[in-house]
């Protein structure tokens, strides 16, 4: 099979596309024909390796290695002792810990597996597992209604996009900030009520405009720094900053307002709410029907397998939109146009 190899950490190139055996399953396993891998901002950071004095939540690989935690496609060989009816069958899985999504074939437990509707495409399938997994998390922590006024930054990206996506179903108004008009146009696209390019001058005056001095009920902010901090002074007295990621590169917004809530939705904090990272199958469950029931569909930027250092490149510039999507020769047929 074809793979993506990964001998030393640092830049982009450094992923090399390679023939390698195919991976074996071993008893209790089992093996996917790959369609689609997801990449994900974290693989961009393993890739890079330790920087000094910077602190990472997950452990480095042990290299050489295959990069990638999500994968769909179709089983095709079962370990001893695995149930035979998931021979055949369309899946999706989040692999955990454990890498080697971006290849051809990668092998797994049945626990970690999830049957996909013939409706749902591998690449969407792909975006739900990881993405999606994270936006039923960040959802935990609040409870949409028509009453709010939701402004999501980065509506652009993986996750902000079903941010805007689940507001609107939930009847409430959704303002969309994307860097660039390309972006905020796709963010209009989502439904946004008001959709605003946030690399302008006077985006936060245009919230303001529309909607009043603090108009904001709930802010989801993925990006941290700056623009983060011109965000949450939109924040209406008792609203809520929900933080999930830190896109920008840099942790410190500034002093929010007192009147506020601020709120870190990520890493403890989620494991707290859902009872456990052992429980994260059920943020997976839900991604899962939601878009199998069509509330939301995910935005997928594709690359080919052979080409993802170039898709690390493009995440790693803000060049894309959505969920970044590799895709094998298996998936010509299936993925979305």
């Amino acid at each position: 099979m074809r793979a993506i190899r990964q001998y030393a950490f640092g830049p982009a190139g450094n992923l090399r596309l390679e023939t390698v055996d195919d991976p074996v399953p071993a008893p209790g396993q089992v093996r996917i024909a790959v369609e689609a891998a997801g990449v994900h901002l974290i693989d961009t950071l393993l890739r890079q390796g330790p920087q000094d004095g910077d602190s990472f939540p997950l452990p480095f690989p042990e290299l050489p290695t295959t990069p990638g935690r999500e994968v769909a496609g179709t089983v095709d060989a079962l370990g001893d002792g695995t149930d035979p009816s998931w021979l055949g069958r369309r899946v999706v899985a989040h692999l955990g810990m454990v890498p080697g999504g971006y290849a051809e074939a990668a092998v797994t437990t049945p626990d970690k597996l999830h049957p996909l509707p013939d409706t749902l495409p591998s690449d969407h399938a792909v975006a739900m597992v990881g993405s999606g997994r994270m936006t039923a998390g960040i959802l935990r922590f609040t409870d949409l209604t028509p009453a709010d006024i939701v402004l999501v930054l980065a509506a652009a990206g993986g996750i902000g996009a079903l941010l805007v996506q689940y507001a609107k179903h939930r009847g409430a108004t959704v303002v969309g900030a994307a860097g660039g008009q390309e972006k905020a146009a796709v963010v209009a696209g989502l439904g946004a009520d008001l959709a605003l390019d946030y690399t302008a001058p006077g985006w936060a005056d245009r919230v303001r405009a529309a909607y009043g001095d603090r108009p904001v009920s709930v802010l989801f902010d993925g990006v941290a720094g700056p623009l983060a901090g011109t965000a949450a002074g939109l924040v209406a007295p008792g609203g809520t900053h929900l933080v999930y990621g830190n896109a920008s590169g840099a942790a410190d917004s500034g002093e929010p307002p007192a009147d506020i809530v601020t709120r870190t939705v990520f890493g403890q904090a989620l494991f707290e709410r859902i009872g456990g990272r052992q429980n994260l199958r059920l943020l997976e469950d839900e991604a899962m029907a939601l878009a199998a029931a069509g509330t939301l569909t995910p935005l997928v930027t594709r690359f080919p397998l052979a080409e993802a250092a170039r898709a690390h490149e493009a995440l790693e510039s803000r060049a894309t939109t959505g969920k970044v999507v590799l895709v094998t020769d298996r998936a010509t047929d299936r993925a979305t146009p």
